[in-house]
């Protein structure tokens, strides 16, 4: 629910605030939103300075960092790292700034793939054929150390920041291994392209539980299984979508399991959701309309009247939402009920 200055305007008319306490209640609530993200210029600036900083470390690195040596990049990890370690130090118990800290704290978790692979290389231990900056662009079993690496230093500084923010990155190598994984469990000839998609799949119905779980679990804290949601159900819908079938049958699967995805992302206020279910119902849709239906003149005076439908629905439920909402909470399991009714 959004609150604005109207709201407590009106909020005065009714005689339910007078005017000092509507200021006092507007000064407290922007303070609260600058340290709550949000779709804020301030905020934005700062998650644009975060991923150049992050990119020129990771997707961005030249191959010119090559000529530093495993020991040089390690060192330019390590010195980089505690930059951001101190500087996360400084936003978040010095200046009282969690956004900031928390892409900082982030920095120093993404230049752990950086650091594991310097160490490697001055080891010996990398063998040629692949460079730092493929991390980030091939599927090779080689990367497992890093993303194992990533994941520990990730859980850390989680452990010892508690910053929603830091979840992404830990979200980003579980998806990475999900990939990486196939090649290294079913050997580089026996991971077809149609295997890949079978793990990205269930790999996302596994990240996504795991996000489920953290959202019981913390119930009214900070919003930690953001990140887990956004690559978990990407992975899962991203798998299933690239799957073939000449079955109108499985088509008409795919369509009802994307329509699942945005009733999963009403109960659960999870945009993520919605917006994946939306693009494959709408592809499914397209599908009709461009092969099954081509030369039908039905087709979109019926789709029409569904697409109305939809909408009358839509106004039935704002209706009665509440009705609705108490009666379908009965079905749910307690620790789910708890979520929805918070949602």
């Amino acid at each position: 629910m959004d609150i604005g200055r109207n709201t407590l305007r009106e909020a005065m008319e009714e005689g339910i605030l007078s005017p000092e306490q509507a200021d006092r209640l507007w000064a407290y609530l922007e303070a609260s939103a600058s340290n709550a993200p949000g779709f804020r210029f301030t905020h934005i600036l700062y998650y644009l300075g975060g991923l150049m900083a992050m990119g020129a470390m990771s997707l961005f690195m030249t191959l010119g960092f090559e000529s530093f040596g495993g020991w040089g990049l390690l060192g330019i990890a390590a010195a980089y790292a505690l930059a951001g370690l101190v500087l996360t130090e400084n936003f978040l118990h010095q200046r009282r700034l969690p956004i900031p800290a928390g892409i900082t704290a982030t920095f120093v978790v993404a230049l752990t793939p950086l650091a594991v692979y310097g160490f490697q290389v001055a080891m010996g231990w990398w063998a040629d054929g692949r460079v730092y900056r493929d991390y980030h662009l091939y599927v090779d079993w080689r990367w497992i150390f890093m993303e194992l690496a990533t994941l520990a230093v990730g859980s850390i500084m989680l452990l010892r920041y508690r910053l929603p923010f830091l979840v992404m990155p830990v979200a980003a190598t579980l998806w990475y291994m999900s990939m990486d994984l196939t090649p290294f469990l079913f050997g580089q000839a026996d991971a077809t392209w149609e295997l890949r998609k079978l793990v990205s799949l269930w790999s996302g119905v596994v990240i996504t539980l795991i996000a489920l779980w953290i959202d019981i679990r913390t119930k009214g804290e900070k919003d930690y299984a953001f990140w887990l949601y956004i690559f978990g159900v990407t992975a899962f819908w991203g798998g299933l979508s690239l799957m073939r079938s000449d079955s109108e049958l499985n088509k008409f699967l795919y369509f009802c399991v994307n329509l699942l995805l945005i009733f999963c992302g009403a109960a659960l206020c999870r945009r993520v959701f919605a917006v994946y279910g939306g693009l494959g119902a709408a592809g499914y849709l397209g599908y009709l309309s461009w092969n099954v239906f081509k030369d039908s003149l039905v087709f979109p005076f019926v789709l029409t009247l569904i697409g109305l439908g939809v909408i009358w629905l839509g106004i039935l439920w704002q209706r009665h939402e509440g009705a609705i909402a108490l009666r379908l909470r009965r079905f749910l399991p307690e620790p789910l009920r708890g979520l929805a009714q918070r949602s």
